[in-house]
């Protein structure tokens, strides 16, 4: 999973060199795919068949097939962060997992940029490089910085998330959104966010960043409890004690929007 992540950051990172050079088009307001997308995508599948090619995948651009494993997949994400990467902001990365059985059992979240390759294997932990990572220790709301994601234009309900927002940001130290909800959760297992939460997100999107999170100690779950954001899109993502209020302020933005 490292190398393909590897070979495909090295033709992102020509592109993104380039990034006022490429053919873009648009697939949905505020939402953009570039070439370099497709260029990524194909990378990894293409080293991720060689070395299991009876697995399937499930990915952002090409949607899914199934291998002649059907209990196996990889959950890939070639570029999230695409807003980021053709605006030259250099926060992006490539996110793959790989699911077995309905479960996420290996992650890798790869940031070109900063050459920083955040990954986990359940039962195993969760590094960054060759460190191993945890969770923040911090107790309190008011000590936390939290991470969250803002819906495209014309995407999602604006309405729920900005009473959502005024609810977290009322009560914690500082809110983030740097567009790349698979490098949040990232940070989140490296103990630099105290917290994260996101609606209306793919499988791709979290599905790594999921059990980096929970292999570095912390919790993962919907906003109401349950422990499979990965179906829902929905996800509140902190370190075991502060979790549960977090998810009560977030609940809190939703119920008071409806």
């Amino acid at each position: 999973m490292t190398s393909a992540a590897l070979k495909a950051a090295r033709g992102l990172i020509r592109d993104f060199g380039e990034v006022e050079q490429l053919q873009v088009s648009r697939k949905g307001p505020a939402d953009f795919v570039s070439t370099a997308d497709h260029k990524a995508e194909r990378t990894l599948r293409a080293e991720l068949s060689k070395a299991r090619p009876s697995f399937g995948f499930l990915m952002e651009e090409s949607g899914a097939s199934v291998g002649s494993d059907e209990k196996q997949r990889w959950i890939v994400d070639p570029l999230d962060g695409t807003t980021n990467f053709l605006h030259g902001i250099p926060h992006f990365c490539i996110s793959i997992a790989l699911e077995r059985e309905g479960e996420i059992v290996a992650g890798v979240v790869y940031d070109p940029t900063r050459d920083e390759m955040f990954w986990a294997e359940k039962g195993v932990g969760a590094y960054m490089n060759d460190r191993r990572m945890r969770v923040s220790g911090r107790t309190k709301l008011d000590d936390a910085v939290i991470a969250t994601g803002i819906p495209f234009r014309e995407r999602g309900h604006h309405e729920s998330y900005l009473q959502t927002l005024g609810a977290v940001m009322a009560t914690c130290a500082g809110v983030r959104r740097m567009g790349s909800a698979a490098l949040d959760l990232a940070y989140v297992a490296a103990g630099r966010y105290d917290g994260f939460w996101e609606f209306g997100l793919s499988p791709w999107d979290i599905a790594a960043g999921i059990l980096l999170v929970r292999e570095a100690g912390g919790q993962v779950s919907d906003p109401g409890g349950g422990n499979d954001p990965l179906r829902t899109g929905e996800i509140v993502a902190s370190n075991v004690q502060l979790h549960p209020a977090l998810a009560a302020l977030v609940r809190k933005g939703a119920r008071r929007a409806a």
